[in-house]
């Protein structure tokens, strides 16, 4: 039997984000009923294809978050001069800069032999080059904030130095860089994490030093899973920071409303991200 309410969804989500990438020259001058000013510094990895994507997380931060110290938009190096321009447009908050100029001078050589070859190498890349000098944030593009990310602020300006990641759903793990069964317990996504300090990610990057075959997909977030453990880091409520996918099938988004932070909408319902932007 066909699933109606799936495949309309997910047509709507396709057209929905097609009008969106039409009309972003016009989209990204639109005001931002926003004065708040948080705290807070906000990183997020990105790439042409997802420009967006990009820009409608980047507004709903803005919109129910507040105005950060700054908001950097890491490009992988595909952005175009035009896309950058846009995304500057949206706030003076933002700024663009290019994943080579952030990287760090210092990390082991693995990871840049990682970064070249895969995009997962270029976020494991990024995540170890921000500074964390006050509360930051980094977040993947396929995230929007909603109306219960206010909480955010509360949590950045709190004495906590506990970093806080966003609960996976599922074990997305290389198993290879998995030594007990116990590490893959309570999983980690690397979509989204608040910084209260800088971590140690040496006892992490060790293991893939010592892997004998080329790192896959699943690397880098093994390793941040590894790190932020290692860092007795503190999961957000998995009832307003979302990640799921139980909802897949169904034509409705049923993680929505005003206590709900954030949703990271992975590819399994990225469809749902637009019927929420527009």
């Amino acid at each position: 039997m066909v699933n109606i309410g799936y495949h309309v969804a997910k047509i709507q989500g396709n057209f929905f984000r097609n009008v969106y990438k039409s009309s972003l020259s016009n989209l990204v001058s639109f005001p931002i009923k926003q004065e708040r000013q948080v705290p807070i510094k906000v990183y997020a990895l990105s790439c042409e294809r997802d420009l967006p994507e990009q820009v409608a997380s980047l507004r709903s931060f803005l919109r129910n978050v507040g105005i950060p110290q700054t908001f950097t938009i890491i490009s992988d190096g595909s952005y175009t001069a035009k896309s950058c321009e846009l995304l500057r447009k949206v706030h003076e908050c933002v700024d663009i800069i290019l994943l080579e100029k952030l990287q760090r001078p210092d990390l082991p050589q693995c990871v840049y032999d990682y970064a070249k070859t895969q995009a997962m190498g270029k976020k494991l890349a990024a995540l170890m080059s921000i500074p964390v000098d006050s509360p930051t944030i980094y977040t993947d593009s396929d995230i929007l904030f909603f109306k219960g990310a206010s909480n955010l602020v509360d949590l950045a300006t709190s004495t906590d130095k506990s970093i806080y990641y966003l609960p996976d759903c599922k074990n997305s793990f290389d198993r290879r860089l998995i030594y007990d069964p116990v590490e893959m317990d309570n999983p980690v996504n690397a979509g989204f994490i608040l910084f209260k300090h800088y971590p140690n990610w040496d006892w992490a990057i060790a293991r893939l030093q010592d892997l004998q075959e080329p790192p896959n997909y699943f690397s880098e977030q093994t390793i941040v899973n590894l790190t932020v453990k290692n860092e007795q880091g503190k999961p957000l409520d998995p009832k307003r920071y979302v990640l799921n996918v139980e909802d897949q099938f169904v034509y409705s988004d049923n993680t929505t409303g005003k206590a709900i932070a954030i949703r990271h909408y992975v590819s399994d319902v990225r469809h749902k991200f637009w019927l929420n932007v527009l």
